[in-house]
């Protein structure tokens, strides 16, 4: 920089205390020498240098549109990462202010050029201060908006805080970075926050002017909570030396001449005389005001706080207004919404959870499952939802330990890799249980908790009737279960009972109808099915569908012929032919087989019928397969309940009773979110049983569980039962319905069941095992191998790997657990794993974990079902019994015989099948243990669930409704008053 003479550039009088100058022109920029009297005046010399001029323009218009580019570019590339992603803002207005209004329009031109979705929410000036609330709440929880804006100031008719609707928008979507957090955070120099976009728009075009903001004077002239305090925040955590001026500063001009950087946002016109800018500031206006101007068309001009054209002299940078800070408010705005829509494509980009663990410390003895669940406090559902990437709004809370997760996380996710899917199922079990929901906790919790991967259970609801019976409940067991364990097996969220519900409804109707159309003429059944409403008859939607299922292509009623009417009238319901059945969820024997409408007022109208258990009901299968609420009520109207006098199938939709089955299952059709006694995350959902329906738990679950994990993670789901039954229905029936495919099986066995397969003494609840399952017994194992290597061979004829997770019991010696280890791998096992879960908690899974790990880590894409749909329903049940069971062939009795071919008829044959059976041998006979050969299956009932999509087919003697025992649990249940435990549950 060359030196080329000196300069005055001003004068004051002699003596004056004040800084202010009489400015001369000067095309220099210059470095003050000294003060020098001549005569009465004090003359400024300066050192002048080429090439340097004041007033130069910082240009907010033009860095803007840099900044809207730069912008549009990363917009494009976020498209790119996740298709059709796009930032979202909502502008909320209230009232319709016009000034407001120009604000709004330049805010939605600006998000369009950038390629951000902006949408005005206009609301009345009528709107109350709660319903504004409302509204902002459901805008913070629309995971589609990212950036939330309330035009200030609002134009009510009512009173409303205006600090508390700033306060109301979530820190994270609050892109105008007013909410009190996100100002705290800029206060004690967290800038991780949103930043106010005035303040930061300021930092912006000081950062364009090159000047060095550390070390230097800054002096900010206003103190408000939108520019003022937040712009002497930045400025301060940028390291410069910040004094904040305001309407009670003394000496103001004297504070302002000491300023490097001045920054003025006081709301008074041209208030700032250049005489009082330090020669060489930067200048940054954000005043914008409007004066008297007669020379103007509008009769007025714009101007800022500062006298522009007096600054601009002795200013280096300075800002216009209009076109300075303005354009960069509007830009640090859309810079805010994208940033913010990056940092929720982040987390829908990295899947890994910030899982919380609870520790446990396993005793020895290991104590009861209840002792251990109550010793262990859960994490708030609300932390754990928001540990694996829930947000709020798909959350519905009951309680503080357990959430439904709402069914829109799917559409949320929907582009998201699903994770790696592994089915849990069993050898056939003894009476008692192998450990199935056991093992499928504890390796949930060792992948999770000791392996460091995102893992999620999925197992079913259990049922009152075994909670209350003899079974007990399905929460796992030791220090591998889900907790509260009292709530997971007595009413949950209450889904059995919507079930419940739902089913007995459509019997009454089904009763009802029949009574009605047997006692009434066609005329009087159409007009009270169509009745005038405020003198006008329409029909419902439900009843145009029926019309178009009839052929009859009209919408009016009054445009249908006598014979339309009785045919839309008329089901002519069958009694005998009536199949649907009520449901109760309790063990109750003495309804299996009951006389209904034995009332006088029923006429006469009485017919037998009977019970089942709720899990039993087609509808818990529905829900259990259902993709989605339309897809459910779509299942629900194809429920087949009986035919009609000319053989035809009526369903619930001719009933009526599709939309009011559907609005009690709203909820019941998202899964409840539970924890395990490690706080890993564990969705519980629907409860079929494997015996007598298709025995696992839902799709929905698996969907989500699947989305939430990502692709390195795991979902572990559970198929009720052996793989005789519950895992070849999850294959043949689930895997078809839902598409998925799975990674792997694990399949459990037991050392105590295999000796009850050798031909151990009986294994009977409630009675001490025999010393046989107690002491080593080496021989009676080896001959209750041939069990374990069917279901083996079950798991491969799907084109899965297999795991064997043998699970161990206190009683178990090395010697036979080395038996059945070499067992599975000599007949195909991938590998088999000694797991200890029950005694250690996810530790005793680790092996297991380690195992599932590394037999997923190769792709899927090799599986099969076993039986293609085209084929005869016969051949399928042949194929089912002959390959899962080890039958030599199937004797089916003339009713069964009958009713295949009337299924076929009616073109239900490309259903698959649904084999209910028992669960305690290969065979139909509960006695025969081990895995015999070549038998005869005896098939004596058959049928048909249209809505789950599947033919039922019964074997041998299979009740739907169980009874209790001599001694069922509830003699050891009871509540203690004074601190509402229960106790005696397990």
């Amino acid at each position: 920089m060359w030196i080329v003479g000196f300069n005055i550039v001003g004068y004051r009088r002699k003596g004056c205390r004040s800084n202010n100058l009489c400015v001369l022109r000067s095309m220099w920029k210059n470095f003050t020498l000294g003060v020098h009297t001549i005569c009465d005046k004090e003359y400024i010399f300066t050192m002048a240098t080429e090439g340097e001029t004041f007033g130069k323009l910082l240009s907010g218009t033009e860095i803007a549109k840099e900044i809207r580019a730069s912008l549009a570019t990363e917009v494009a590339e976020l498209s790119k990462q996740i298709p059709n992603y796009k930032p979202g803002l909502a502008i909320v207005q209230v009232g319709g202010r016009e000034d407001s209004n120009v604000y709004i329009r330049m805010k939605i031109k600006a998000a369009q050029e950038i390629g951000i979705e902006a949408v005005h929410v206009k609301l009345p000036k009528s709107i109350t201060e709660t319903e504004l609330l409302m509204k902002l709440e459901k805008l913070n929880n629309d995971p589609n908006v990212h950036g939330i804006i309330v035009q200030m100031p609002l134009d009510s008719d009512n009173p409303i805080d205006a600090h508390l609707i700033t306060d109301a928008v979530k820190p994270e979507k609050d892109v105008d970075g007013l909410n009190t957090i996100n100002e705290g955070k800029v206060a004690v120099g967290d800038l991780t926050g949103f930043l106010p976009c005035t303040p930061n728009g300021v930092m912006e075009l000081i950062k364009r002017s090159g000047i060095k903001i550390a070390g230097s004077n800054a002096v900010v002239l206003g103190r408000s909570k939108i520019v003022g305090t937040p712009a002497s925040e930045l400025l301060k955590w940028h390291h410069a030396t910040v004094t904040v001026c305001h309407s009670k500063t003394k000496n103001l001009d004297q504070e302002i001449s000491r300023a490097d950087i001045l920054v003025v946002a006081v709301g008074v016109p041209q208030m700032v005389k250049g005489h009082w800018i330090k020669r060489g500031a930067v200048v940054i206006d954000c005043g914008i005001n409007s004066i008297r101007d007669p020379s103007k068309k509008s009769g007025s001009r714009l101007v800022g706080d500062v006298a522009f054209e007096e600054a601009k002299e002795v200013a280096s940078y300075i800002t216009p207004v209009p076109g300075g800070v303005g354009p960069l408010t509007v830009a640090m705005l859309m810079k805010n919404t994208v940033l913010s829509a990056q940092r929720a494509a982040k987390k829908l980009l990295n899947t890994t959870w910030n899982l919380r663990l609870l520790p446990i410390t396993p005793a020895t003895p290991v104590p009861r499952d209840i002792v251990i669940a109550r010793a262990q406090e859960p994490k708030n559902i609300s932390q754990l939802a928001n540990e694996i990437g829930l947000l709020p709004s798909e959350v519905h809370l009951y309680g503080d330990k357990k959430a439904k997760v709402n069914l829109s996380v799917l559409k949320r996710l929907e582009l998201q890799k699903p994770g790696k899917f592994v089915v849990v199922a069993g050898i056939t079990p003894t009476p008692l249980g192998e450990g199935k929901s056991t093992t499928t906790i504890g390796l949930v919790q060792a992948l999770a908790a000791h392996k460091q991967k995102n893992a999620f259970a999925c197992v079913r609801q259990p049922s009152q009737g075994p909670t209350f019976g003899i079974k007990g409940g399905a929460a796992g067991g030791g220090y591998s279960q889900v907790i509260p364990m009292d709530e997971f097996n007595l009413h949950l969220t209450g889904d059995i009972h919507a079930v419940t519900a739902a089913n007995n409804l459509l019997a009454a109707q089904i009763d009802a109808r029949i009574f009605h159309e047997a006692t009434q003429n066609d005329k009087g059944l159409f007009d009270r099915l169509v009745p005038a409403k405020n003198g006008k008859r329409s029909f419902s939607k439900i009843q145009v569908r029926r019309l178009q299922r009839l052929g009859i292509n009209k919408t009016s009623p009054e445009d249908l012929t006598e014979e339309e009417q009785r045919k839309f009238a008329r089901l002519d319901i069958d009694p005998k032919s009536v199949t649907w059945q009520r449901v109760v969820d309790t063990n109750d024997r003495f309804l299996r087989k009951i006389t209904i409408g034995q009332s006088p007022s029923e006429k006469g109208h009485t017919r037998e019928t009977g019970f089942a258990m709720t899990v039993a009901s087609e509808i818990m299968a529905i829900l259990a397969l259902a993709e989605n609420l339309e897809d459910m009520k779509q299942r629900l109207g194809k429920i087949v309940v009986a035919v009609d006098k000319q053989g035809q199938p009526v369903c619930a939709d001719d009933l009526g009773a599709t939309g009011a089955m559907a609005i009690l299952l709203k909820d019941a059709i998202q899964p409840t979110l539970m924890q395990s006694l490690e706080g890993t995350p564990v969705l519980v959902h629907c409860g079929p049983f494997a015996n007598i329906a298709h025995g696992c738990s839902s799709v929905i679950a698996d969907k989500v569980a699947l989305k939430l994990v990502g692709p390195e993670g795991f979902v572990v789901t559970e198929a009720g039962f052996g793989s005789d039954i519950g895992m070849e229905k999850f294959f043949n029936i689930k895997c078809r319905s839902s598409g998925l495919v799975p990674n792997l099986v694990v399949l459990v066995a037991s050392v105590r069941a295999l000796k009850m397969h050798g031909n151990g003494h009986p294994v009977v609840p409630g009675i001490p095992l025999h010393d046989d399952y107690v002491h080593e017994n080496i021989e009676l194992v080896k001959k209750g191998l041939p069990n374990l290597q069917q279901h083996i061979q079950n798991c491969i004829k799907f084109g899965v790997p297999v795991v064997v997770a043998i699970n161990k019991f206190s009683s178990d010696t090395a010697a036979e657990l080395k038996v059945i280890k070499e067992a599975a791998l000599s007949c195909g096992a991938a590998s088999a794993v000694v797991c200890n879960h029950w005694a250690e908690g996810g530790l005793g899974a680790a092996d297991l974990a380690d195992s599932v790990i590394q037999q997923t880590c190769h792709p899927t894409g090799n599986m099969r079902f076993l039986y293609d749909l085209t084929i005869p329903l016969e051949e399928k049940i042949n194929i089912i019994a002959q390959q899962m069971y080890g039958a030599g062939n199937v004797e089916l009795s003339p009713h069964v015989q009958k009713m295949l071919q009337t299924y076929t008829e009616q073109g239900y044959h490309n259903l698959p099948i649904c084999m209910a059976k028992t669960s305690n041998s290969l065979t139909g006979d509960p006695s025969i243990k081990g895995a015999p050969k070549g038998f005869t299956l005896k098939v004596n009932d058959v049928f048909i669930s249209v809505g789950a999509g599947f033919v039922v087919t019964v074997v041998g003697e299979i009740s739907r409704l169980p009874g209790l025992g001599v001694r069922p649990n509830i003699y050891d249940m009871d509540l203690d008053t004074e601190t509402e435990e229960i106790e005696g549950l397990f």
